[in-house]
């Protein structure tokens, strides 16, 4: 690694260094199961706010942080990963503190873009100053600790959620500052700095905007589509607007010298089979969690913490079923190992669909369907993101990393937005009912699309560089 810039291992302690960066990792991800466990508390307050409009909770996070994680992740490697680690977590701290303050939907939406924002920036700062710091022979070990905490994020996000909604919902929020706190004082005085010196261009702003904007014209559409009619002038608007900025964007990426993505990495086969079964899979999964929570709050009149501790066990099968793939690397085809976590997935939906009623019995209705899906997502999650990387040259693997988040990311936009389409307004039981097996059929049906799109992505030969993308004379 000639072209990194990294500092002296003698004088790092790095185990406090892999502490401090997977704190700042682990809090971003538990994020995301906090607010959703919170979702149904936020809409109470807020005046029986729609769906609709609370779902640009969860959506406008995800398409900021799909937007911004590569750009933010490259300018920190040009100028310094410290600095953007320190920055991003500085503003998803005082954007955490924000939303805990917003009395109305709008301004949460805005402080939840910010935090998205702050995540974006501090995520591939973070992997890259652990890259830096440990030696090539135990840098495995280290990005799977850090990796590990999303998973613990969550198995613990659920329960979590719960005890703090059950104070007031914008503890979910207010419970990020001390911890940010702390992390940028231990990373401030524990974490060297590093850069990459051979990123010289600034990547593609401008394109990451374009993006956002096909992101958001795309989910504004399905989840409107409903309230402003399907054949809408509002409703075609926004598919128009998302398909020009997605053609845009592509042009963008084939004409920019330092693009988002680009469309080199797509040309590997494997990497862009993971990405589409990333993206699909995390549809299906980001659409279900909503789903199965509101299904237990708003239909069972769970509260919280007992909805929390009720989805638990699901994301808890997470890890274990993680350590059981690894036994299979190398032995079994990643996208075999990845179909049967998807299939799994789809599986345990099912089961809940054919089960849940009106009553609440957990043991014999949710519980089994909840830990046969949450043993498919341990298979299949963790499965999808190694293998994504796999078939990449050294150079652009931490590139490939960040693409394969972006599409997770885009995966639970589409996913989200297709739950609040297919739910609607129901007014009585029967039509939630309906809705709900509808959703959950749809998810299964999508899971499934994923285990066909996985074999696919199974390594065929080693990739020793990807051709890079010719320098234009301008960019459009």
């Amino acid at each position: 690694m000639t072209n990194e810039s990294q500092p002296q291992a003698a004088v790092v302690r790095r185990g406090a260094v892999l502490a401090v960066l997977s704190l700042a990792a682990f809090m971003a991800s538990l994020d995301l199961f906090i607010v959703n466990v919170a979702f149904d508390d936020i809409g109470r307050d807020f005046g029986g706010t729609p769906l609709a409009d609370l779902s640009w909770i969860l959506n406008g996070y995800a398409i900021v942080f799909a937007a911004l994680l590569i750009p933010l992740g490259r300018l920190a490697d040009r100028y310094g990963r410290k600095a953007g680690f320190l920055l991003g977590l500085g503003l998803f701290t005082a954007a955490s503190l924000a939303c805990a303050l917003c009395t109305d939907l709008w301004p949460l939406v805005i402080a939840r873009l910010l935090q998205a924002a702050g995540a974006a920036a501090l995520t591939p700062a973070s992997l890259g100053l652990l890259l830096a710091v440990f030696p090539p022979e135990r840098r495995v070990g280290a990005v799977r600790v850090w990796a590990a905490t999303g998973a613990l994020a969550a198995g613990a996000g659920p329960v979590a959620g719960g005890l703090l909604v059950g104070v007031a919902w914008q503890w979910v929020f207010v419970v990020n500052v001390p911890v940010g706190v702390l992390a940028m004082v231990a990373a401030w005085r524990l974490v060297p700095d590093s850069r990459d010196a051979s990123v010289s261009r600034v990547p593609d702003l401008l394109g990451a905007v374009i993006a956002a904007v096909a992101f958001g014209s795309l989910s504004l559409g399905l989840v409107k589509g409903e309230a402003w009619g399907w054949a809408s002038g509002g409703t075609l608007g926004a598919f128009v607007a998302a398909a020009v900025a997605l053609a845009w964007s592509w042009v963008r990426a084939n004409r920019h010298p330092s693009p988002i993505v680009e469309p080199a990495l797509l040309r590997v086969r494997p990497f862009a089979w993971a990405n589409l079964t990333a993206l699909l899979f995390t549809a299906a999964f980001a659409a279900n969690l909503l789903s199965s929570l509101l299904w237990m709050q708003q239909v069972w009149g769970w509260s919280a913490l007992r909805t929390g501790l009720g989805f638990a066990p699901g994301p808890l099968m997470v890890p274990l079923l993680a350590a059981v793939s690894q036994r299979f690397a190398g032995r079994v085809p990643q996208g075999r190992v990845a179909a049967v976590g998807c299939l799994l997935f789809a599986a345990g939906l099912a089961l809940v669909t054919a089960s849940v009623g009106a009553e609440a019995h957990y043991a014999s209705d949710l519980l089994p369907g909840l830990l046969i899906a949450g043993a498919g997502v341990g298979l299949a999650l963790p499965t999808i993101l190694s293998a994504a990387s796999a078939d990449l040259p050294p150079s652009r693997t931490a590139t490939g990393s960040a693409v394969v988040n972006m599409s997770r990311q885009v995966g639970a936009v589409l996913g989200v937005s297709l739950l609040v389409a297919v739910l609607g307004t129901p007014s009585t039981y029967d039509e939630m009912h309906t809705a709900f097996v509808e959703a959950s059929l749809g998810c299964a049906a999508v899971s499934i699309l994923a285990a066909a799109a996985a074999p696919w992505m199974s390594r065929r030969r080693p990739v020793t560089e990807v051709e890079p993308v010719p320098a234009p004379a301008a960019a459009v």
